[in-house]
C-alpha cells in the first residue's frame, strides 16, 4: 500500500466520522504526516469529488471569510473505504509476518 493509499485512507476514514471542511482534514492529517504538501491533500480530495467517492458543499463562513467547503462520503465512498481498510490490514499482517513491526 502506497503512501498515496494510505493518504486516500485516512480522508476517508476521518469523512466516514463525518462530514468534514477542507482545512480541518488538512490540519488533521498534516498532524500525522507533517512532510506531505497541502497540494498533494487538496489534489485527492479533488479525486475523491471526481470519482463520486465523496460531495463537497459549501457551508458556514469562517470568521466572516468566504463560505467553507465541506466533504461528505458517499456510498461509492463507504464502499472505497472498506476496499482500502482490508487492503492496510493485508498489508498490516504481511509485514508482521515478516517481523517487521
Amino acid at each position: 500500500m502506497l503512501k498515496k493509499d494510505l493518504l486516500e485512507l485516512c480522508l476517508l476514514h476521518l469523512m466516514a466520522q463525518g462530514d468534514q471542511y477542507g482545512y480541518e482534514l488538512l490540519r488533521r492529517l498534516h498532524a500525522v504526516f507533517p512532510d506531505v504538501q497541502e497540494s498533494a491533500i487538496y489534489a485527492i480530495l479533488r479525486q475523491l469529488c471526481r470519482e463520486g467517492a465523496t460531495e463537497r458543499y459549501q457551508g458556514g463562513t469562517a470568521s466572516g471569510g468566504p463560505a467553507r467547503k465541506y466533504y461528505r462520503l458517499t456510498e461509492a465512498g463507504q464502499s472505497r473505504h472498506t476496499a482500502l481498510l482490508e487492503a492496510w490490514r493485508g498489508t498490516r499482517d504481511a509485514l508482521a509476518a515478516l517481523g517487521i513491526q
